[in-house]
């Protein structure tokens, strides 16, 4: 059965295409069939992925609000769609909340950016009283430095907001900005801390969703 995974945060900058394209590749290499949509009218993602030819990941771009139907046309066939949210889109935010399975919410290692996504946080609570807690959601932290106490702040802004954080966190490394625009993903890099900061939370986000 397919699994929906959005990332997803209204505001922009927080990482969303990053950790689609590294997670995609992440849960490809163990052995599972991903598609990536790119919600984006920008297309970032689709960006990336022209710039390998689309080597990596099957990626296509779905930015208007038929994304639901047009989603559940293709999906057959697939382990994971992996959605890349849209900043400032409120509408296309709501129908996303809608066909995910598991919404994982990006924030920088700063209180600020927990309360930056308080809407999103709201949008996906409404929803998961009329439908018994779908979607699943989740924090993960994304840009943290090593050895601060920033990740304790953000860590107990989280906790107030009613949602889990992934165990794993993404630190602030050089390679993820280098890898994107070269069209390829950690993985590719062959840097040994980053791919097993993905690798950690792909298995995690594997064990949510059984």
């Amino acid at each position: 059965m397919t699994k929906i995974i959005a990332i997803a945060n209204q505001k922009g900058g927080v990482g969303k295409t990053t950790i689609s394209a590294n997670l995609g590749v992440a849960l490809k290499s163990k052995g599972f069939s991903v598609l990536m949509v790119d919600s984006d009218p920008q297309g970032s993602l689709r960006d990336w992925s022209a710039t390998s030819e689309g080597k990596l990941l099957s990626v296509i771009g779905l930015d208007r609000e038929s994304i639901e139907k047009d989603i559940e046309a293709i999906k057959s066939g697939y382990d994971f769609v992996i959605i890349d949210g849209r900043a400032k889109a409120e509408r296309m935010a709501g129908i996303i909340i809608r066909i995910a399975d598991l919404i994982i919410i990006p924030v920088a290692p700063s209180a600020l950016d927990v309360w930056g996504a308080s809407d999103l946080i709201e949008a996906i609570k409404t929803r998961q009283i009329i439908t018994s807690g779908q979607p699943m959601a989740r924090f993960v932290i994304n840009s943290a430095r090593e050895r601060t106490k920033l990740k304790d702040e953000v860590t107990e802004a989280v906790k107030n907001e009613g949602f889990e954080t992934f165990d794993t966190i993404l630190h602030l490394r050089e390679i993820y900005r280098k890898v994107m625009g070269e069209g390829i993903t950690v993985f590719q890099s062959k840097n040994k801390e980053s791919i097993q900061e993905f690798n950690n939370l792909s298995q995690e986000i594997i064990e949510v969703l059984k």
